[in-house]
């Protein structure tokens, strides 16, 4: 018995409001002490790790916002599963150009991708999530690919 209605499949391709950021030597330098970096360029804050993009593009939460256990609440975009306990089921990033001090980004998060599997345990639900960067000029600067399992 399929799990995911045509409504849940309509959410594939809608979009969240996109976030536009300006990035400082300040930012990456902060990022790369708090990540134990080794490399020169990013301990200088010459040019980010690209890692840096988790969280880059969140809105950032009030502290009444925050779980027990303080970390951000979802933002609950996209379609409400028939199956609650979720996962990360991987994650891909292709970078076109380094992120620099002062680059000015816009990240677009959507949903590339829903679909269900049967598993070792019962039915399985994957969303997958594309955020898009582009710079000031619209060029693409890195893709990152979420997917989430719901169990």
């Amino acid at each position: 018995m399929a799990l995911l209605t045509e409504e849940h499949k309509a959410w594939i391709g809608t979009e969240e409001p996109p976030i536009t950021i300006e990035v400082s030597r300040r930012d990456i330098q902060k990022y790369a002490a708090a990540t134990q970096q080794q490399q020169a360029k990013y301990l200088r804050g010459d040019e980010a790790p690209p890692m840096i993009i988790f969280n880059l593009f969140s809105e950032i939460p009030q502290l009444d916002e925050l779980r027990p256990d303080g970390l951000a609440r979802g933002s609950n975009q996209g379609p409400k599963l028939p199956l609650k306990r979720v996962m990360a089921g991987g994650t891909e990033i292709r970078q076109h150009k380094p992120i620099r001090p002062g680059d000015v980004l816009t990240g677009t998060r959507r949903v590339v991708d829903l679909f269900e599997k049967e598993g070792r345990t019962g039915p399985l639900i994957f969303t997958v999530r594309e955020l898009a960067i582009t710079d000031a000029a619209g060029e693409p600067v890195m893709e990152e690919i979420q997917t989430g399992i719901a169990r």
